[in-house]
């Protein structure tokens, strides 16, 4: 496989990782470089860690996991959404919008079920794993950390419920994930 063909699947596999990237910038009341730093290390992580895992389990497991990995991944992503959206109504703002290490872990495994696919057919094409594990989580962190920087600034636009807007963002990425399996 060549490396072209991995950054095209890294880019792929980076996307919800993105969008979740850019609701967490949104949060952010001043810029800062080591929670985005922190985002975005989680966010790779997970990427190239569940690539790896998908690799190493093979194509035993995916008969398993495959009729519902969309489903975690579309109820986690809902109810971290639906928190947001009922506490953007709140005047006290809670834990989330603090982007808590509870919350990435949350997000990072949300977002990076289909690398543990990936990782699958990885292993059924008999591909070398290292290379591309490291460009999925380079590739995720990248884009990741672009999306904090690109959310905090629309997150300065005062009229807008960002909080409202990140929740519905991520209810957004888990129906897309369900539709997308379920659907074809």
């Amino acid at each position: 496989m060549g490396y072209a063909t991995i950054i095209l699947i890294a880019l792929g596999l980076s996307m919800d990782s993105l969008a979740v990237s850019i609701s967490g910038g949104i949060f952010m009341k001043k810029f800062c470089i080591r929670k985005s730093l922190k985002m975005a290390l989680i966010m790779g992580v997970f990427q190239g860690g569940m690539t790896l895992t998908g690799w190493g389990l093979g194509i035993n497991f995916s008969k398993y996991i495959s009729d519902y990995d969309h489903w975690i991944a579309f109820l986690l992503l809902s109810y971290l959404g639906g928190k947001m959206i009922y506490e953007s109504f709140k005047a006290e703002k809670s834990s989330l919008a603090s982007l808590s290490n509870k919350t990435l872990f949350a997000l990072g495994i949300a977002t990076s079920i289909d690398a543990l696919a990936v990782g699958i057919s990885f292993a059924f094409l008999k591909a070398g794993i290292f290379i591309p594990v490291l460009i999925i989580a380079f590739v995720t962190f990248l884009l990741s950390l672009s999306g904090v920087c690109c959310g905090f600034h629309f997150g300065k636009i005062k009229w807008i419920n960002v909080e409202f807007v990140g929740g519905i963002i991520l209810i957004g990425i888990g129906l897309k994930i369900l539709l997308e399996h379920t659907l074809g």
